[in-house]
């Protein structure tokens, strides 16, 4: 084996080892959504302990990526399409790791919460449903490098903020109606945000997919359920 065919082999080695790693930190973060919503929706003590657990690993892989992905930049000079998947997988490991973060949250905010009956978590249950729905074709672009799943997700986002806004107007409605359920109701609109802000990490992976498979930007402007269209910061 020349030289040139060894380190053209471990270049791609490596590509695949940041590929991997990216994998295996979505399917953690999936993880972790499923069960803070679990701890939130089905009053699940077991999954509101387990999404928190998952934390140190995930913060593990994202220093992990990032080195790798900083190591083949410096050394390997990659170009075109490679360079642009290294540069979106720098800032796709962000995203994941704080996807993880809301979701832990979520799932701490499960253990303090105690709610009257008459509460209905129909709602944030559908919420849940979808974002772990866009979180998990956001993955599947990612692993995949699909440009189309990844515009499927970044249109999805509407949907989630619409549920949003639905779920803010009704838990301010359950405040009204009765001041003893003003605690639980700061709980779930803080669970709701932060659900909100899981869709929008996604969103981001979505954008950062397309534009390693295309060389484009999606809009800046992203389509915006219930508030109008918003720039993305």
């Amino acid at each position: 084996m020349t030289e040139a065919t060894h380190t053209v082999k471990s270049y791609e080695q490596e590509l695949e080892r940041l590929r991997s790693l990216m994998a295996r930190m979505g399917g953690l973060v999936e993880r972790q959504t499923a069960r803070a919503v679990s701890a939130i929706v089905d009053r699940d003590e077991e999954a509101a302990a387990e999404a928190p657990e998952l934390d140190p690993e995930v913060d593990s892989l994202e220093r992990e990526a990032e080195a790798l992905a900083i190591r083949i930049l410096a050394l390997r000079s990659p170009m075109a399409v490679d360079l642009r998947e290294i540069v979106a997988a720098l800032k796709i490991t962000g995203d994941l790791e704080r996807i993880g973060d809301y979701a832990s949250s979520i799932a701490r905010r499960a253990m303090k919460l105690e709610m009257e009956n008459n509460l209905s978590l129909i709602g944030l249950r559908n919420m849940g449903r979808l974002v772990q729905e866009n979180l998990r074709r956001g993955i599947d672009a990612l692993t995949q490098r699909d440009r189309d799943r990844a515009i499927e997700v970044w249109q999805s986002d509407t949907a989630v903020d619409e549920l949003y806004t639905a779920m803010f107007r009704e838990l301010v409605t359950y405040m009204m109606e009765d001041p003893r359920n003003i605690g639980a109701c700061i709980h779930l609109l803080f669970v709701a945000k932060n659900l909100e802000r899981i869709g929008d990490h996604t969103t981001n992976i979505a954008e950062r997919v397309y534009y390693a498979a295309t060389g484009e930007m999606l809009p800046s402007v992203r389509p915006r359920g219930g508030l109008g269209p918003t720039t993305v910061a």
